[in-house]
């Protein structure tokens, strides 16, 4: 049997609206389409890099 592990999440605040077309592409798809909303993704290489691309416009915050 395989145990569960618990995933570190990641919570994802736009603090800054996007610029560009892409950016805001970008920050759509994360789920983020209003100014201070709020998303809790699974840390995860993926998210991570769509972070990394806006991450001029979201504050991140780790949990366990």
């Amino acid at each position: 049997m395989v145990k569960a592990t618990k995933e570190k999440k990641l919570m994802v605040t736009l603090v800054k609206r996007p610029g560009t077309e892409k950016l805001r592409k970008i920050t759509f798809s994360m789920g983020l389409r209003k100014l201070n909303a709020t998303h809790t993704y699974p840390d995860r290489p993926e998210i991570r890099g769509q972070i990394f691309k806006v991450k001029h416009l979201v504050t991140v915050t780790e949990k366990a």
